[in-house]
């Protein structure tokens, strides 16, 4: 079975996600950062459902 991480795939989409709320805010140093916050907690919250999902079956 493959093990699937979502952890990477959040920081990655945050980032980008992030740069746009920077330029929207003025301040693209803390877009960035709260995008890869935001990332991380949804990369993580996937991929425990996943491991929950997975011990499950």
């Amino acid at each position: 079975m493959k093990k699937e991480n979502y952890i990477g795939v959040g920081v990655a989409l945050g980032a980008g996600i992030g740069s746009a709320i920077g330029v929207a805010i003025d301040n693209i140093a803390m877009g960035i950062g709260i995008g890869i916050a935001i990332g991380i907690s949804i990369g993580a919250g996937l991929s425990s459902a996943k491991k929950d999902d997975a011990e499950n079956q």
